[in-house]
This record gives structure tokens, sequence and C-alpha cells, in this order.
């Protein structure tokens, strides 16, 4: 879900882009209209986010799985490991992809318990002098959220965090981490842009194989254009950064995400048809998953809340049952018409 004030505007500049005459999707990304475009998402970027300046933030194409690769292609190098904490099917999905490139060790993980809590840190069980430690800090399918991390200099290695599920939802300390990557199209905005933030010291450890367009001292040295970038969504993502400045930033923003799923949770404590699975301290403010377990009433749930104007609450395939995406730009309206449904089913049923 995109700000309805974004959306207006990517309306009224659609055809002509600020007296261009030109929309964005047919400017030259060589042209000074859209070199200030790139321009003004990074500035906005890090003073939002406050990122320093040994941080180069890249925006790349090829979604969350070209970043599977992407990482291990560029920090991995021959005869290193590299440590994954699996806490669900996306951290899984990076790990079996990092495995193409080199050697992969396992330092934690909650398959046992069907992802429904996340592995606690004092139980990671590193590698000996790990090249990195991937961790994705929100797991969409199955609902959890790290919370908290570790430290870095808790850390053997460099924490690579794949937040793109929850990304600019909440405070971030950067500093923390080696590699921060996040596709933009949960908070920040459309598919197509994947949001690469990395530390100046890990720019030149790509192996030899590396794609170009995948290397991050390449693509940092090109200012993300050595070939030509995802435009609209450029521009896209930097109306909502702008929105998010103008709305409180980072803080406000995780004060409504709280509240938001905190509603959402507690309706569904307190309900005697559905229950969420996930342990209470790692449920997700982003991705609340919730069942009847039965998969008859969740698709009877589904077609009274779609009657209802309440989209795209099934849950993942992999997994079944319901699921509630709570994303930055969902109102609190919406949370609001959601547990009045879950009460109002129970009422019916």
């Amino acid at each position: 879900m995109l700000p309805h004030d974004v959306l207006s505007q990517v309306q009224a500049e659609l055809l002509d882009f600020r007296g261009s005459s030109m929309s964005v999707m047919e400017m030259s990304h060589r042209g000074p209209e859209f070199e200030q475009i790139l321009a003004e998402a990074v500035a906005d970027l890090r003073l939002l986010v406050g990122i320093p300046s040994n941080y180069k933030i890249l925006f790349l194409q090829g979604g969350g799985y070209g970043q599977f690769a992407g990482v291990p292609l560029n920090l991995l190098g021959a005869g290193q490991t590299a440590d994954y904490v699996v806490s669900g099917g996306w951290s899984q999905a990076a790990a079996m992809e990092a495995r193409r490139y080199g050697s992969v060790h396992i330092a934690a993980t909650t398959e046992s318990t069907q992802f429904t809590q996340i592995p606690a840190a004092q139980n990671w069980a590193f590698s000996p002098a790990p090249a990195y430690v991937y961790v994705c800090s929100n797991e969409t399918v199955f609902g959890n959220e790290m919370h908290t991390l570790p430290m870095a200099q808790n850390l053997p290695a460099p924490l690579v965090c794949d937040a793109s599920s929850h990304f600019l939802s909440r405070p971030i300390d950067i500093t923390q981490y080696g590699v921060m990557i996040a596709g933009a199209q949960k908070n920040v905005g459309p598919a197509g842009v994947t949001i690469v933030i990395v530390r100046d010291d890990l720019l030149d450890r790509a192996q030899i194989a590396c794609p170009t367009v995948m290397h991050y001292q390449t693509m940092a040295q090109h200012n993300s254009m050595l070939n030509t970038p995802p435009c609209f969504s450029i521009y896209v993502v930097g109306l909502v950064l702008k929105h998010l400045l103008t709305h409180g930033g980072l803080a406000a923003a995780q004060i409504r995400n709280v509240e938001k799923s905190r509603w959402l949770y507690d309706a569904l404590d307190a309900s005697s048809r559905f229950s969420c699975p996930v342990r209470k301290q790692d449920r997700s403010r982003m991705n609340v998953v919730f069942t009847s377990g039965d998969a008859v009433v969740d698709a009877a749930f589904l077609a009274f809340a779609e009657a209802r104007g309440l989209k795209q609450l099934k849950g993942h395939r992999s997994v079944g049952g319901l699921r509630a995406s709570l994303y930055n730009a969902m109102p609190m309206a919406g949370a609001a018409a959601l547990v009045e449904a879950i009460a109002e089913f129970e009422r019916i049923i």
C-alpha cells in the first residue's frame, strides 16, 4: 500500500513531470530531471535513516532474490564461510542461494517450530571467522520480526540484513550493519527497485564472477547508473521518502505501526475463532498471520472480508491461513475495519 497523497502526486505528474513535458517513464536517465530525482532520493534516504557518509546507497534491480545472490557474490571470498540465521522462508531461500557461491553455515534456525519464533541470539552458533552473518529481520510468510538484534561488537563478522518487509517502519541504527538490503515494494515504493546500503570497507570484496550490475563497488562508482536504473520506481520511492520526512520520520512511523498491530493482535488474542501462532515477543508489526485452524472457515472469512472491501488477506501459498499486512501506508481505519470484521464474523458463524 502507498500513501494516498503520493499516489495523487504521481497521478498529477504522470503526463508532465514538473513542466518538463515528459512523464518520468519517458525521460532519459542521463537527463537533468532524472538526475535530480535520484539525487533527492539518495539525500532524503540518508537524512531519514541517519546514514553516515561512510555508507553508500545503491538503487539496484533484481529484487530480494537478486540480492540473495548479490550478497555472497560481493562478500564471500574463496575459502570463506558465511553464517546464516534462518528464521523463515526468505532467510532459508537466501542461504540456499548463497550455497551456489561458497560455503554456508546455519548459525541458528527455528524450522523445527515452523518458524513461530525467532532464534534466540544467545544460541547463535557461529563458524570460525565467518565472512558475514546474515539475517532476515522480518519474515512476511511466517509473520515474525526481529525487534532487537545483537550489537555489531558482539558479532564475529559484519551483519548483513534483509530488511525488505519492514524497512522504514521503525528507526534504524545503520552503523550496526555492514549491509542492509530492502526491496522497495513493501513500505517504500512499487516493485522494481532494490535498495542496498553498504559500508565502504565492504565494497571491494567481490568474487571475480560477480556480474557487473550486482557489483557493489562498480555500481557505487557509477551512482547506481552503470545501466538504466528503474527510473519510475525510484521516482515513487523519492516521493514516499518525502512523505515520511513530513510526517514525523521513522519514530512517528513506528508509533503508528505499533498501535495498528497491537490493535489487531489484541483482537486475535481475544478471539474465540482465530489465533496467531507466533510467539508474542516475536510477532511482526508488518505481517499478522492468523488462522481458525480450519481451511473451510478461513476461506469463508476471506469471502466475508472481501465483500467488505478488505483485500488480499489470504496467507502465503506455502502455509495457508490468513495474513494481514499493515505496512506504513495502511491507515488505522484499515486495521479497525479488520478488527470489526473479525468480531462480526464470529457473531454470525
